[in-house]
């Protein structure tokens, strides 16, 4: 492979002792003898720790090693945060916590254990360590799993059965302030990664809002803290030794709890291996200048025109304004992918956004027609893109690198990149994680890797990055299976953002790379600590010249060494209480339960409640909030479903809305809108069934416009109304739409006889127009006729069977007291200038299983078909009059779309299994169905599946279904 600009490799000049031992072996040796033990006393004591630890005992495992267990002995005396490297065996040390309280645990005690990870991905890993090191009881818990609309019975079946609930820092805050669960029920709280308690993190506002509340109160039943980082701070590299003290002591005081650390990384050499840091220098070349003006102003003609359909659309001034933000926030991105990536990778970045595979009716996303508007934006910037990406099947991305820098299309940045990996190309089961800052740069660099690698090194390359951006969302199961696989080796590469530095415990893997930079000491002591394997590298990407950079690696390379020294040379000091002020921020609390909404919590309580409200794909009720700074009140305007229309407060402007929405809460509660527990007071399904003992239907009350469906005597000749409904697909899928005409008694109201909107389906956006063409007057018997149609057509689109239909038309043919709708839907021929805009002929085919067609089909004009007939179980039928038709397997009970006819196939030709394997369609009929195919030379049918038919006004309550996988079958006559 030819370079473009050469890659500098350093290795950094830092001291590592190399383990002689190989570390796997060391796991389960003997307890070897006392070493790095901590140069300072162990604390006196506190008053409320002596009761328990008195009745404590060691539980160690008999592999832990001798700082572990240094570690357990002080962890048992007093509060602790263990400062160790990655991969020294924390977790460890806290399961040997948990083990030494299990007689406290066992049930049916009333106690529990909380062990609190920072991100979902954790919170399975760490579970399965304490299920693998101990006999305790574990439960697992994250968002997904509807933690949010629990109630207090449902938390206290958790708590009765688990000894150990293993969760997200935000689960166990909002259930201390619902007062699902109390501290004082809580005897160990394990904080994994507890750098994270700062400012406003769920990892702090516990400790304030509570534990500290409680030792204020002279409450002493607060549980044992147990803290776990890898680096007790988390800022950028601090100026001065005392700048890193400072940050140390104000995390010791907020968790009550002092630093437990080795004195020097030499002692967790003996037991751990180190990855080698090295630099890895490129120098930063530009794309042609010509071509990122042209590119740029492209793309500012692009914003301005879509900023102009925003002012045209009739969104709310607040929707078109996010709409306005998101634009110029995708602007900017793609200006950074051009400088920092290239045009390429800029255009992977456009096609990714213009998918429709991100769920727009998130709660905080942009309505329809704001999204749709975004979506336009990203889509129309993919076309750019690719203007100016050669194509062709000759052409591919990597075939000269040299010159696709050169043209613009890849950066020298991701040209060292590459270049970086290919060098360990001999390397055996590679295991390697690629850091980077932004969701987007992981997605589109996975998307390159995927299309570079493979040919040139065999390897699988991955991404994985949080769901608070919106691009892709990733489910917990998704991100599981691709760390499995990367356990496993059939992945090779992850191209992650930030939520793979805190935990990840892969021991195979053996190459880190910086692509972007760490913003802070924690985030480069993590990323480097994902390395486990020995003679593992860390590569930092800097670009030639930057001086800064360069200082602040060597800061955080000199890090360590002084936060542990700092930490040892004032473990003698004491914890320091909190300042008032930290833990008595303005709250309203209920004196039944003890649940409180604070000033902080007051905010988000309030869009929960709002989002329970009655609300639809094209409705989301929330909140609306008018600030008066010079008067210095707010007011808060609730949607018209709340019983609360208005609230308005005075106060300091800078916390105006809290304020407000704190009111709302405490307003909200005492009309019985929020509960005791400050939850929202709606209907559950278990208490409807407890209650009424009947099924719950989350449905809301039904509403019939009168102008759709009554009572109608269908003998008699009356006059519809009809209107042409134009349906326009703003995605790709191979089946084309079909315009519809809807006839209606009664004339609609619409503006100027015209109505456009946007409606969201399961892959996209449908533009709908509905435009007023004209009356119809049909007969009584077009009327029974087209009735008949749909009926025949709704209910096996939604039944997807014959069974109840037959019964269905009959009484409609009868007409036995059958409440029959007063609107009409038909077919439209697409001839829009002709009078004969109803397809007739496809209303009538629903005689089809009623009578013999095939006399009446005398004029077969399809040139292909030639009159050639099909023998089907109702008899002969041309073979024209199948195609787009719906057929009935009475062998599968399923109902399949006929798309055409298989010359080329029949009952003795090959059918490939799903094994791999052939077997003769007659043969796979006869033993799957256990039927004989008697016209074995007739050509098979091309059938298709039909679509499962969702509500999408109730999209965020139900389960998408599963499509079949096998979408198109081959079916014999």
């Amino acid at each position: 492979m030819s370079s473009a600009t050469p890659c500098f490799v350093l290795t950094t000049p830092k001291l590592l002792v190399t383990p002689t031992t190989d570390c796997f072996k060391i796991l389960f040796v003997p307890i070897p003898h006392r070493k790095g033990r901590l140069r300072r006393r162990m604390e006196p004591l506190s008053e409320m720790a002596i009761d328990v630890t008195q009745q404590l005992s060691l539980d160690p495992l008999s592999f832990a090693r001798s700082y572990q267990l240094e570690a357990l002995e002080k962890a048992i005396k007093q509060n602790t945060i263990v400062f160790l490297e990655t991969g020294s065996g924390k977790t460890l040390i806290a399961i040997m916590l948990l083990r030494s309280y299990a007689y406290l645990l066992r049930k049916p005690s009333p106690y529990i254990a909380v062990f609190l990870v920072p991100t979902v991905v954790l919170v399975t890993q760490q579970a399965e360590a304490i299920k693998m090191h101990s006999d305790l009881k574990v439960g697992k818990y994250w968002g997904e799993v509807g933690v949010d609309y629990w109630d207090a019975a449902t938390w206290k079946q958790q708590q009765d059965e688990y000894e150990v609930l293993v969760m997200t820092p935000m689960i166990l805050l909002n259930a201390l302030r619902h007062s699902f669960l109390r501290l004082e029920m809580i005897k160990v709280l394990v904080f994994d990664e507890c750098h994270n308690a700062r400012g406003r993190h769920a990892y702090a506002c516990i400790m304030t809002e509570f534990y500290h509340r409680q030792l204020q109160s002279n409450n002493y039943q607060v549980p044992r803290i147990f803290g776990m980082t890898a680096s007790p701070i988390k800022a950028k590299d601090s100026s001065s030794v005392s700048a890193y003290w400072k940050q140390i002591r104000e995390l010791e005081n907020l968790m009550n709890s002092k630093v437990y650390t080795c004195v020097s990384e030499s002692v967790l050499a003996e037991y751990i291996p180190f990855s080698t840091p090295k630099l890895k220098i490129y120098k930063h070349v530009d794309i042609p200048d010509e071509l990122f003006e042209c590119l740029k102003n492209n793309l500012k003609s692009l914003k301005e025109k879509h900023e102009s359909s925003l002012k045209k659309s009739n969104l709310s001034d607040s929707a078109a304004e996010a709409a306005r933000k998101r634009l110029s926030k995708l602007f900017s991105t793609y200006l950074f992918c051009l400088k920092e990536l290239g045009v390429w990778l800029a255009l992977k970045a456009a096609e990714s956004l213009s998918r429709e595979g991100t769920d727009i009716f998130l709660w905080g996303k942009l309505d329809v027609c704001g999204e749709t508007i975004v979506r336009d934006y990203s889509l129309d910037a993919f076309r750019v893109f690719s203007s100016f990406i050669p194509s062709g099947p000759d052409w591919c991305i990597g075939d000269d690198i040299k010159a696709n820098m050169d043209a613009g299309y890849l950066t020298s940045k991701v040209l060292c990149l590459i270049e970086s990996l290919l060098e360990y190309r001999d390397l055996k089961d590679l295991r390697c994680i690629i850091f980077v800052e932004r969701v987007f740069t992981a997605i589109v660099l996975q998307t390159l890797l995927s299309e570079l690698l493979p040919k040139l090194s065999g390897w699988k390359t991955e991404y994985m990055a949080g769901n608070q951006s919106g691009l892709q969302t990733q489910t917990r199961k998704k991100q599981n299976k691709i760390i499995e696989e990367f356990r496993k080796g059939t992945v090779n590469i992850i191209v992650a953002t930030s939520i793979l530095e805190e935990g990840l415990d892969v021991q195979s893997c053996n190459l880190v790379i910086r692509f972007d930079p760490s913003a802070t000491v924690c985030s480069f002591i993590q990323s480097r600590g994902r390395a486990r394997m020995q003679n593992s590298d860390f590569l930092l990407m800097v670009r030639s010249g930057d001086a800064s950079t360069l200082t602040r690696v060597k800061n955080y390379l000199d890090s360590g060494n002084i936060m542990r020294e700092e930490s040892s040379r004032h473990a003698s000091l004491p914890c320091a209480p909190l300042d008032s002020e930290s833990f008595t921020e303005v709250s309203y609390c209920v004196e039944t339960t003890d649940a409180v909404v604070t000033l902080s919590s007051s905010v988000a309580l309030l869009y929960f409640y709002c989002s329970r409200l009655p609300s639809d794909g094209y409705f989301k009720p929330s909140p609306r909030c008018v600030i008066d700074k010079e008067l210095g009140v707010c007011t808060l305007y609730l949607p018209k479903s709340c019983p609360i229309q208005t609230v308005s407060v005075q106060g300091n402007v800078k916390i105006l809305k809290q304020l407000a929405c704190l009111e709302a809460c405490k307003q909200l509660h005492q009309i019985g809108a929020l509960t005791d527990n400050l939850v929202p007071d709606v209907v559950e399904e278990a208490v409807a069934q407890e209650l009424g003992n009947e099924a719950y239907v989350n449905e809301q009350a039904k509403y019939i416009p009168l102008e759709l469906v009554s009572h109608c005597d269908n003998d008699s000749v009356k006059l519809y109304h009809c209107y042409l409904i134009e349906l326009k697909r703003n995605f790709e899928y191979d089946i084309p739409l079909h315009d519809v005409v809807l006839a209606v008694r009664t004339e609609l109201e619409l503006d100027d006889e015209n109505m456009t909107f946007d409606m969201d389906v399961d892959r996209g956006c449908l533009t709908v127009h509905m435009k007023y063409i004209g009356v119809l007057s049909p007969t009584s018997e077009q009327v029974l006729l087209c009735q008949r149609f749909q009926i025949t057509v709704f209910r096996i689109m939604l039944d997807h069977n014959l069974k109840k239909l037959k019964e269905i038309l009959d009484a409609v043919l009868l007409r036995n007291d059958f409440a029959v709708f007063d609107y009409l839907i038909f077919p439209s021929t697409g001839s829009y200038q002709n009078q004969a805009i109803i397809d007739w002929k496809c209303v009538c085919s629903v005689l089809f299983p009623y009578e013999n067609l095939w006399n009446s089909h005398t004029n077969c004009s399809t040139a292909k078909c030639r009159g050639h007939r099909v023998r089907t179980q109702n008899g002969l039928v041309c073979s024209c009059m199948l195609e787009n038709s719906l057929v009935y397997t009475p062998y599968s009970g399923r109902v399949y779309c006929i798309t055409g006819t298989s010359s080329n196939l029949n009952g003795n030709s090959l059918m490939r299994l799903k094994d791999g394997g052939a077997t003769p369609y007659k043969t796979y009929y006869k033993s799957r169905h256990g039927i004989d195919l008697h016209f074995e030379r007739e050509s098979l049918l091309n059938g298709r599946h039909i679509f499962y038919i969702q509500n999408y006004l109730q999209r965020c309550r139900q389960k998408k279904e599963k499509e079949p996988s096998n979408t198109s079958v081959e079916l014999p006559a």
